[in-house]
């Protein structure tokens, strides 16, 4: 949302921040062309399949995703990073450092973001010949608690991982949590890998040089600046093709990681 004031601001456009319920859709969308209220439409947090998609394209009104939607089958203009080969390329690295037990603290995988993450990290599996088990692989809201109850179990299983690759810095901090009530030590005797927003209010730091966390970072503020100038464009220039812009995280290394204990 900030990334994108700035450049709406930039060129004398005012955002309207709202929510509408799914039962809703149709008709505020349809309302809001008819009535002018808005010239274009951000879409956050895209679903597998996303039914605003064709809808938008029926009605005419400009829009752009923030994200991606996998089952979409009509041309629109994007935004999105390239979370399958952030989590696929974080797996790696977890797997060259000689780590084989593996957990995924991912998000909810209806959203096209976690299903893609999801798909990495068993993409980095595979090419090394590891299954990807499923008593080490959880889908769930991105919050503090369930990160601690997800890596909380996992730490109890016979064989518990070594590693974890997290979908949030918030889930991230819930796993550091189970660790140290383990009495065990974060980077040293279980590695973490987070996914870093590069959130302003949020640093992956304490101050100190080295993050707290290895982690693949992107910056959602910059993504929303980006799909704001997509959408402006779009605007002027409405039967131009579709734009998709598909950004790298950079892996980023940190005091969570090191190599897998002896045994693993």
């Amino acid at each position: 949302v900030g990334g994108a004031c700035e450049a709406y601001a930039q060129h004398g456009y005012d955002m309207m921040f709202t929510r509408v319920a799914d039962r809703d859709e149709t008709r505020v969308y349809r309302d809001y062309h008819s009535r002018g209220a808005v010239d274009a439409v951000i879409l956050q947090g895209p679903p597998v399949d996303d039914p605003r998609i064709p809808l938008l394209n029926e009605i005419g009104l400009p829009f752009v995703v923030h994200g991606r939607s996998s089952n979409a089958t009509e041309p629109y203009d994007w935004v999105d990073v390239n979370n399958k080969r952030a989590f696929r390329h974080a797996a790696q690295f977890l797997l060259d450092l000689g780590h084989r037990r593996i957990a995924l603290i991912n998000g909810l995988e209806h959203m096209d973001f976690a299903l893609r993450r999801r798909h990495g990290y068993e993409a980095a599996m595979a090419k090394n010949n590891l299954a990807a088990h499923p008593e080490l692989m959880v889908s769930e809201e991105m919050t503090e608690i369930n990160g601690h109850h997800a890596a909380r179990t996992m730490l109890g299983l016979p064989r518990p991982p070594t590693a974890f690759v997290v979908s949030s810095m918030i889930s991230a901090m819930g796993v550091r949590r189970a660790i140290e009530e383990r009495g065990l030590q974060m980077g040293r005797d279980v590695s973490v890998i987070a996914h870093d927003d590069d959130l302003s209010y949020f640093k992956n730091s304490d101050g100190v040089d080295v993050p707290i966390f290895t982690a693949t970072r992107s910056s959602v503020r910059r993504a929303g600046r980006l799909a704001a100038e997509m959408l402006l464009a779009q605007i002027s220039a409405p039967l131009a093709p579709p734009e998709t812009l598909l950004l790298e995280a950079e892996l980023t290394l940190g005091r969570s990681t090191g190599p897998a204990p002896p045994g693993d």
